[in-house]
């Protein structure tokens, strides 16, 4: 019984997102996407293949929206590379990547030395 009841919360919680997210993708599409990106302004046809991912992603577009709308948006900072982390992440797939491979082949049955595939049929 427990069982069931959890399946039906988690259910309920998606209903309750998507809901929500028709609610922000309604006036979002109808009157805010025109009004941040000049380039939407008018143009209608697209605007209902944007709904899926709108429903999906609802609180990161009204996120943004509201940060647009305020004019607290750093539009320069966008665009800089974020050269800060950069090394770091070098160094950490430099040294995981190899690690991943031979983990891979350890964890194999009989590593790179095992018999090839025998065909169980004969094919036609």
């Amino acid at each position: 019984m427990r069982d069931n009841s959890m399946a039906a919360m988690i259910l309920l919680t998606g209903q309750i997102y998507l809901a929500v997210g028709a609610l922000v993708a309604l006036p979002f599409l109808v009157v805010g996407l025109g009004r941040i990106d000049e380039n939407a302004q008018n143009t209608w046809v697209f605007r209902p293949m944007l709904i899926p991912g709108v429903l999906l992603i609802w609180p990161l577009v009204l996120w943004r929206w509201i940060v647009l709308e305020t004019g607290r948006a750093d539009e320069p900072a966008r665009h800089r590379p974020p050269l800060t982390w950069q090394p770091r992440l070098t160094l950490t797939l430099a040294v995981l990547l190899p690690f991943l491979i031979f983990a891979a082949l350890v964890i194999r049955q009989d590593g790179p030395f095992e018999r090839p595939a025998v065909q169980l049929e004969d094919g036609l």
